[in-house]
C-alpha cells in the first residue's frame, strides 16, 4: 500500500512538472508570437509610409522612375514577406526571407535618399518633411519592436535548450528554436537610416 501510494505521488510529480514545463513553453513562444506581432504593426506602418514618399518625390524626381520603381518593388517584396513571416513567426525560413526583404528595402531607400539629395526643392517641401520625420519615428520603433522580438526568441529558446526541459520540449510539440529576426545588412539597419529632404 505504501509502495503504491510513492509510486502515484512520483508519478503526480513528474505529471505536474511536464505539465509546467509546456505551460512555460507555450507562454514564452506566446510572448515571441506577440512580440512578433508588435514588430509586424510597425513594418507595416514603415510600408505604408514608403509609397506616400515615392508619391511626393514623383513630381520633383520624373526622371529618376527606375529608382521609385525599385523602392516600390522592395517594399511590395517586404510586405509579402511581412505576411509570411506573420503566418509562422519564428520559423527560420519566413524570419530569413523577411530579413533579406527588409534589409533589399532598406538599400533601396538609401538610394532614393542619395538621389533626393540632389534636388533641394524636395528636400524643402513640407509633405516631403514630415513623411521623413514618420519614416525617421517608424525605423526608430522597427528597431526597439525587433529587438523585443529577438529578447523574447532568446528566452524561448534558452528555456527550450536547458536541462530538463529540453527532454521534454520536442515530446510537447516544442522540437525546434525558434528564429531571429535579423536584417539581411544589419550593419545599416542597427541605426536608422538617415533621411534628410
Amino acid at each position: 500500500m505504501v509502495l503504491t501510494i510513492v509510486i502515484v505521488a512520483v508519478i503526480a510529480i513528474i505529471a505536474f512538472y511536464i505539465i509546467g514545463v509546456y505551460n512555460r513553453l507555450v507562454s514564452l513562444r506566446n510572448r515571441f508570437q506577440n512580440a512578433f506581432a508588435q514588430t509586424e504593426v510597425q513594418l507595416k506602418r514603415r510600408h505604408d509610409l514608403i509609397p506616400n514618399l515615392v508619391e511626393t518625390a514623383k513630381g520633383y524626381l520624373s526622371h529618376e522612375r527606375e529608382t521609385l520603381e525599385a523602392v516600390i518593388q522592395a517594399r511590395n517584396s517586404a510586405a509579402s514577406g511581412l505576411k509570411a513571416a506573420a503566418a509562422n513567426p519564428g520559423s527560420a525560413k519566413a524570419m530569413a526571407e523577411l530579413g533579406g526583404a527588409e534589409g533589399a528595402l532598406t538599400q533601396a531607400m538609401g538610394r532614393l535618399n542619395v538621389v533626393m539629395e540632389a534636388y533641394p526643392d524636395l528636400k524643402a517641401a513640407q509633405n516631403m518633411q514630415q513623411l521623413s520625420e514618420e519614416l525617421s519615428s517608424t525605423e526608430n520603433k522597427v528597431a526597439f519592436a525587433r529587438q523585443a522580438f529577438n529578447d523574447a526568441v532568446m528566452r524561448y529558446n534558452t528555456y527550450r535548450q536547458s536541462f530538463p526541459p529540453v527532454a521534454i520540449a520536442s515530446m510537447v510539440g516544442h522540437g525546434e528554436d525558434a528564429s531571429f529576426l535579423e536584417f539581411e545588412d544589419s550593419a545599416q539597419i542597427q541605426s536608422a537610416p538617415k533621411i534628410s529632404f
